[in-house]
């Protein structure tokens, strides 16, 4: 029987049912985040087995840490989002905590063969701090639409500092996306990338009719209108700044791919995607023949083993063997992996920390360690995406879309460029890869998509009259309050407006 309209045919109370249903999604989420910090307990041991042939002095620390900051985040969502849905935690720190074995890990062997600082204690600390930003986010943001009341001033503040690290940026790996304040390096694209959906979120909500508009059409093409195509326009150039003056391929192709996907779920006009793919391939392409780091990585791409050809053979740019070291990674591991401690992870070199740590889990997890790797990232991008089909404003439905579709990008550029699917991007992978922004980052955007799942979950929970039906696909053009909504009528003298291709 279902949670909800049991009392009203005598069935029992609905408000008993009601709280028996929180209790029960509450209880779950407890239960699902002791289960991951047991498994990551184990995977500590069995490194510190196979690297010291001994239990790690450090495994106490390391389980009550990781169990406190998450037993810490788990009582806020209790206190201050019951409704929450009960995966999006867990599956957070379970991906966490497995970061967090394979930097302690990498650690012994980095030091062993480059004499290399450790670098697992910083990482635990920005995960406390990422989880304490966490719990402020539930404490201070009471529902989600009050983001939307702060939507251009956040996006001036995302686009200078998207393009900050261009003009004042430090030049690190080939790339320009750190900006150095003393001895903290900052990515601003990972805050800008939270950032950013927020407001496309608010814009796309007020202005998805004009966009929907049919201008003229080529080839078949049902193009929009030119005057609305401007948004789209200013979002390519912005990210071919990004591309071309800071080399940053990974955050370009994130920040393009969102607008474009929250873009199409808002107005249902495949013609936005073609015509968003064609601008991404083009100005990849124009910045590919004219950057040599760029260059560089699509030709490592085409053929990754050139690298070991006499220099006279090479292909011009090419200058590392990161490609190849991680496709030998993956042929070693096979089906079950080496071992955690088992493998050679630190042959990739100093990139092994961030986005080729997925490469560390192939050889040493195998395949089905990173399948399981993979599978909780698409859990945490499904239960976005539910969030989205549940919650009922038009803007919590962007919203919870954009942040999923983050996560869904970010990890096929990472995955997709250690697996030599696509050109590498440099991006790190979410709450498993090193990185102080990164971490910060991301634990804001499942604070955000906690909220929003919240409001879903207390959505669910209203009487049948007045509960808003909800459809199986994401629309955006539901919202009473909306002046194109069918429920708002038009005023007078009003002009009837030009109708929508979908």
């Amino acid at each position: 029987m279902g949670r909800k309209g049991r009392g009203a045919d005598g069935g029992g109370d609905p408000r008993a049912d009601i709280r028996r249903w929180i209790a029960h999604r509450r209880n779950t989420e407890l239960v699902l985040i002791l289960l991951a910090v047991l498994i990551c307990a184990a995977g500590h041991a069995a490194a510190g087995l196979a690297l010291y042939d001994a239990v790690p002095t450090g495994l106490p620390a390391y389980a009550a840490g990781l169990g406190g900051a998450a037993l810490a985040a788990h009582l806020a969502v209790r206190r201050f989002a019951r409704h929450a849905d009960p995966l999006i935690l867990p599956v957070t720190v379970m991906l966490s905590g497995l970061g967090l074995i394979l930097m302690d890990r990498l650690d012994h062997s980095y030091a062993l063969r480059y004499g290399s600082e450790p670098v697992a204690a910083n990482q635990a600390t920005w995960t406390v701090i990422g989880i304490g930003l966490l719990v402020a986010v539930l404490v201070v943001l009471r529902h989600h639409r009050l983001l939307a009341r702060y939507t251009y001033v956040g996006m001036a503040i995302s686009l200078l500092l998207l393009m900050a690290p261009a003009f004042f940026g430090a030049d690190m790996y080939g790339a320009k996306r750190w900006i150095n304040l003393g001895p903290l390096s900052l990515q601003p694209g990972e805050f800008v990338k939270v950032m950013i959906v927020v407001f496309f979120a608010s814009y796309l909500m007020a202005n998805r009719d004009a966009l929907a508009l049919v201008g003229r059409r080529f080839l078949g093409l049902a193009l929009p209108r030119g005057r609305n195509a401007g948004p789209v326009l200013l979002v390519w150039g912005v990210s071919l700044v990004v591309l071309f003056y800071e080399r940053d391929l990974g955050t370009s192709l994130i920040f393009f791919g969102v607008f474009i996907v929250m873009l199409y779920i808002a107005t249902e006009r495949t013609s936005w995607v073609v015509l968003g793919g064609l601008m991404a391939v083009g100005g990849t392409v124009l910045v590919a023949a004219t950057q040599p780091h760029v260059k560089g990585r699509v030709q490592a791409w085409l053929d990754p083993m050139a690298i070991y050809l006499p220099p006279e053979q090479r292909p011009p740019g090419l200058i590392s063997d990161q490609s190849a070291q991680a496709l030998f990674s993956f042929g070693t591991g096979g089906l079950t992996g080496t071992g955690l401690g088992q493998g050679h992870p630190d042959l990739i070199g100093f990139a092994g920390r961030s986005d080729f740590i997925l490469s560390t889990v192939g050889e040493e997890l195998g395949l089905a360690g990173v399948t399981a790797v993979i599978f909780l990232y698409v859990l945490l991008i499904e239960r976005a995406l539910r969030t989205a089909l549940s919650v009922t404003d038009p803007f919590g439905k962007l919203l919870a879309a954009g942040l999923g579709t983050v996560i869904a990008l970010q990890v096929f550029v990472v995955a997709g460029g250690v697996t030599g699917l696509i050109p590498l991007t440099g991006k790190a992978l979410p709450f498993l890869a090193q990185g102080g922004s990164s971490t910060v980052a991301n634990f804001l955007l499942v604070a955000l998509l906690i909220r929003v799942s919240d409001s879903a979950g207390k959505a669910s929970t209203e009487p049948e009259g007045n509960a808003t039906i909800l459809t199986p696909v994401i629309r955006v053009d539901d919202d009473p309050a909306s002046p194109a909504s069918p429920a708002s009528p038009a005023s007078p003298g009003t002009a009837p407006k030009e109708p929508r291709e979908r």
